[in-house]
């Protein structure tokens, strides 16, 4: 997997994980990547800092202290790595709810709009939509919601 800060037209840096950037590139192409904030389709990639390990006769700087939320108690400073272990528990999560899902891909619109008019049975799926999709079934009353973490459809996988 390949993490890339991607940008869109509005300014709004988001980032997004691709099983290669020719993965990236296939996916924008077909419209699948949309920036999560406004929903625009038209995304680059951003520039990114390099991940690069800290010197080790580098300062160790302390993390600001804790302030008070509106209910009085301490908020836990956001630190980059409890940022990686909340997206990595995220991920996680999504995995293990996806092992009872099945993949649909480019089919998933068709097949919830199915379920929702009762003409299929329900059952968890997950697959792929354009953005004029997935909008139009919201629009319709189906119940449906982005995956969190990209997916990798199974024929692309190795």
């Amino acid at each position: 997997m390949i993490v890339f800060d991607l940008k869109c037209p509005q300014d709004h840096v988001f980032e997004a994980w691709f099983g290669s950037s020719k993965a990236f590139e296939d996916q924008r192409g077909r419209g699948l990547v949309a920036c999560p904030v406004c929903g625009e389709s038209d995304v680059a990639k951003a520039v990114m800092a390099p991940n690069i390990g800290a010197k080790g006769n580098s300062r160790v700087v302390a993390p600001p202290a804790a302030r008070p939320n509106k209910a009085g108690t301490p908020n836990a400073p956001v630190t980059a790595d409890t940022l990686k272990a909340a997206l990595k528990s995220l991920a996680e999560m999504q995995s293990k709810m996806l092992e009872t899902s099945q993949w649909v891909g480019r089919n998933f619109a068709d097949r919830a709009r199915a379920m929702h008019a009762g003409e299929e049975e329900h059952a968890p799926i997950h697959g792929q939509s354009t953005l004029a999709e997935a909008k139009a079934l919201v629009e319709d009353g189906v119940s449906i919601a982005p995956l969190i973490v990209p997916v990798v459809p199974p024929e692309a996988l190795n």
